[in-house]
């Protein structure tokens, strides 16, 4: 029995390293790959994932697991229900499908933020009333962001002597901007930082 559990962890380490070894190709590059297969589809289907395509997402998959090796297909399977799980939003599901695969599991404001986007834009074939709800909440926040954006211009021109409400609504509209471009710059950040840990 020890020898087939030790065969079994050394083919499925095989596959995790094609993979790897696989990560930097091209979509097209990996559609014709045809000696790791099922590393290719995974990957591409993991890619589709990250692009909220969950119809292709599951193509893929499909197509990994058919041509991978039978003791493979039950790690192949676990990636699957992670990846569909983000492309389709489920942030519960994503996070069980990820701690399955022995992962850290995103954290709770990433979490959030997948069940916003969920909301905010539904995944294809959503009903009419998740549509709807959608471009409400869109327009509702954009609304609330403008008000911030004016109250914030108020204050700003107080000390000056106010200004009038077109140069308030228009500086509202610049520090909104100014402060999202801050925001992605920390992201950006603080992305980098988590990769460089990850890989140290």
């Amino acid at each position: 029995m020890p020898p087939k559990q030790r065969q079994i962890r050394m083919e499925q380490k095989g596959a995790l390293a094609a993979m790897q070894a696989l990560e930097s190709r091209s979509d097209e590059e990996l559609e014709a790959e045809s000696k790791q297969r099922a590393a290719a589809q995974a990957i591409l289907g993991a890619r589709a994932a990250e692009r909220y395509d969950a119809k292709a997402a599951r193509a893929h998959f499909q197509k990994a697991i058919a041509a991978a090796r039978p003791q493979e297909r039950m790690q192949l399977r676990r990636m699957a229900d992670a990846s569909l799980a983000l492309a389709e939003r489920r942030a519960g599901d994503l996070k069980v499908a990820v701690e399955k695969l022995g992962q850290e599991a995103p954290s709770n404001r990433q979490l959030f933020l997948l069940k916003v986007s969920g909301l905010l834009v539904p995944p294809p074939g959503s009903s009419v009333l998740a549509r709807v709800r959608g471009v409400a909440l869109l327009i509702l926040i954009v609304v609330v962001l403008l008000l911030v954006g004016f109250l914030a211009a108020t204050v700003v021109t107080l000390p000056f002597g106010g200004a009038s409400i077109p140069w308030r609504v228009l500086l509202g509209v610049l520090i909104l901007t100014a402060v999202f471009v801050v925001l992605y710059f920390v992201g950006r950040r603080r992305q980098a930082n988590a990769r460089a840990a990850r890989a140290g």
